[in-house]
């Protein structure tokens, strides 16, 4: 321990390492709800991001279109049980879907192995369950990616805003104080997850959640709407307390080179 120099990442999964656009999440979250007969909309299934998934599921149901359309389809608000009976829906629906949403976003691998080349540890942290992340661990593991930590929902007493997942893999790979930890996360929950560990946080902007794009319609996007989306959620991030923003993990380097001499300098 030297305080020097940030010596782990922890990295979220669909929308930060893999999933450009973290679309998998967002389609299934939408599907469930209109097996029920109760359309959500892409922002409403977007916004509680981050989130381990039975709570995401029930940040939407108790948004008060949702649970007010809810009650006109079943004549009833939602209750427990409806939660429960979404998520276990949504477990298998999102489990075959994933393998064909697991693909990394471009430049990631590299970035990565350059990174632990210079003894950089990497973990990561999701909202999915653990047998989810078996898909999605296997598929990252023959494109070049395998975090030495992967922490998922049930690994601690609370998910995503609260700071148990990171606290836990600082443990597993011995690294302390905080501040020599960075958090990279597409998801405001990510971010405010990292900022109440003590971490350095990144939020990523164009390949996440926020943006919500695949990376052929952002590339079709006008480069003036482009920049005015980014922006948008560049404000948003730091509005929440992010130390740094990025479009991809693909171009952290300079971000850490700046984290280590800030660390230096104290």
């Amino acid at each position: 321990m030297n305080g020097k120099r940030i010596r782990a990442l922890m990295l979220d999964w669909a929308g930060t390492t893999i999933d450009f656009g973290s679309r998998a999440p967002a389609e299934v979250f939408a599907e469930v709800f209109r097996r029920r007969g109760v359309d959500v909309t892409t922002a409403e299934a977007r916004g509680p991001m981050g989130m381990a998934k039975r709570d995401h599921i029930s940040a939407v149901i108790r948004l008060p279109r949702v649970s007010e359309m809810w009650s006109q389809v079943f004549g009833h608000a939602p209750t427990e049980q409806d939660i429960d009976s979404l998520y276990a829906e949504f477990l298998p629906l999102q489990k075959s879907v994933l393998a064909q949403h697991s693909e990394m976003i471009p430049g990631v691998v590299d970035v990565v192995n350059r990174l632990k080349k210079n003894g950089m540890r990497i973990t990561s942290s999701t909202g999915y369950t653990r047998e989810l992340m078996q898909v999605v661990t296997a598929e990252a593991a023959k494109q070049g990616y395998a975090p030495e930590v992967v922490l998922c929902a049930e690994d601690a007493r609370a998910g995503r805003p609260a700071p148990w997942m990171i606290f836990r893999a600082a443990e597993a790979v011995d690294v302390y104080p905080l501040r020599e930890m960075v958090v990279i996360d597409d998801t405001l929950v990510g971010i405010q997850a990292g900022i109440n560990a003590g971490a350095w946080t990144i939020g990523v902007i164009e390949t996440g959640n926020s943006m919500g794009l695949s990376q052929a319609e952002l590339e079709g996007l006008q480069p003036s709407e482009r920049a005015i989306r980014r922006a948008a959620i560049e404000r948003t991030f730091l509005a929440a307390g992010a130390d740094f923003v990025v479009d991809s993990v693909a171009h952290i380097e300079p971000i850490l080179a700046e984290i280590d001499r800030r660390l230096a300098q104290r």
